[in-house]
């Protein structure tokens, strides 16, 4: 039954925005753990005399930023693909509710 389907619908958006929200707070951590890495190493190098505009090439390849990075990114898309998942869903329980409507419309005609 249609209704069925968009309770099913319902459910799974429900499950999906719980899902973004831990994923959300995923992709800060990550960011955050890079954020301080990134600038532990520029710290370091400075420490070490190089200089400000070499500091700005070297850094994305020193100790743990390149790994922090690569983390963030991937939390980054997890939570896109998230958000794209609930905005297919927000589409197909429109879809249903319209064939609701049309279906309920054609019914109270005759």
């Amino acid at each position: 039954m249609i209704t069925d389907e968009l309770d099913s619908k319902l459910q799974h958006l429900e499950v999906s925005v719980k899902k973004l929200r831990k994923h959300g707070s995923d992709l800060a951590e990550a960011e955050k753990a890079y954020k301080i890495e990134l600038a532990k190493e520029a710290l370091r190098l400075e420490e070490q005399g190089v200089k400000a505009t070499m500091i700005a090439l070297r850094i994305y390849g020193e100790g743990k930023v390149p790994d922090l990075r690569l983390k963030r990114d991937i939390a980054k898309t997890i939570y896109q693909a998230n958000i794209e998942a609930i905005n297919a869903l927000k589409l197909e329980i429109r879809v249903i509710e319209n064939q609701i409507e049309r279906e309920w419309g054609q019914a109270n005609r005759t």
